[in-house]
């Protein structure tokens, strides 16, 4: 009997790492799949980094709807940039070895920017509220200083909470198999590693995907069903098309986004296989944030306008 705890102990304390076992189930498509991640990564990183310069040098574009925005480009460079570089380099070389340290770290900054994500996606459903249910305030309520007030809450609410959970999680005892079924260190396949009760983890998982995804969704809902209210309520139909194309492109990214978060963090634990689970966690770290920045910008006039002037430019 004291030889078989001695094992155990051995098993938790000498685990250092983690194998992610990424799409190494189709090993014939390994190139393929890399050569796609890459276009799309660059595609993200180039698309926002476009946003971000429009909103920096264009005039017309120095509101407080597309400060959010910029932010938010630059929240969702921040995002990829935590998963698809792994992922490609375990594409590349076929091994999928990450450090304990360096799981729990990604894990970490995955949970803290989608966190943040929830949170500005609900600073900006906050300032279409104000610009269309009480456009005569909107200067002076959206005013600069509480425009990086609101993004400075919304990048640093989430960090001591993730940083808790994080290290709650990683304090588990892990024995056994280290390989993830996965390709990056995410909640649910780290928790199915664990010895012993993680009912108090799950718990807690659940707790703090309430409060960053369900609260803040239901703010958004609200502030839209004002929104919608108002716009009905116009007298003009020129009006009514202008304010909903403002706010679609929003709405579009918020369904996306909220659908599949809470499909992954509050779906009960056995319901979810890991096949599905990764095929969600892929749809939104790698397709949603590839398709923000075209939805935000093909269907934004503005925009638009400013990239063409900004052509003109570099290219006369």
């Amino acid at each position: 009997m004291e030889s078989k705890l001695k094992v155990e102990k051995s098993n938790i304390t000498t685990m250092v790492g983690f194998v992610l076992l990424g799409f190494s189930d189709t090993p014939n498509l390994q190139w393929i799949l890399f050569s796609m991640f890459l276009v799309i990564y660059l595609m993200i990183l180039i698309c926002n980094s476009i946003i971000i310069l429009l909103t920096s040098i264009d005039p017309v574009l120095q509101t407080p709807m597309y400060f959010f925005l910029s932010n938010f480009s630059f929240l969702e460079i921040c995002y990829v940039t935590v998963t698809i570089p792994r992922m490609l380099a375990d594409l590349l070389t076929q091994k999928g070895n990450i450090s304990f340290l360096a799981c729990a770290t990604q894990m970490c900054f995955v949970l803290m920017l989608g966190g943040s994500e929830c949170l500005l996606l609900t600073v900006m459903s906050y300032d279409r509220y104000v610009a269309i249910c009480n456009p005569l305030h909107y200067p002076l309520v959206m005013n600069r200083k509480v425009c990086v007030q609101l993004v400075t809450a919304s990048w640093v609410s989430s960090v001591p909470v993730v940083i808790g959970q994080t290290c709650q999680i990683f304090s588990l005892p892990f024995c056994g198999s280290n390989t993830i079924n996965h390709f990056f260190c995410d909640i649910p396949p780290i928790l199915k590693l664990a010895c012993g009760d993680t009912f108090v983890n799950e718990i807690a998982v659940y707790v703090v995907a309430v409060v960053f995804i369900m609260v803040p969704f239901l703010l958004i809902v609200v502030s839209y069903g004002k929104i919608i209210s108002s716009i009905l309520k116009l007298s003009s139909a020129r009006g009514r098309s202008k304010a909903f194309s403002t706010c679609s492109s929003h709405l579009i990214v918020v369904v996306l986004f909220y659908g599949t978060a809470t499909i992954t963090y509050l779906q009960p634990k056995p319901n979810q296989s890991e096949g599905v689970g990764k095929l969600i966690s892929l749809f939104y770290t790698v397709l949603i944030p590839t398709l923000n920045p075209i939805i935000y910008t093909l269907r934004n006039k503005d925009i638009m306008a400013a990239l063409r002037k900004l052509l003109t430019k570099v290219l006369t």
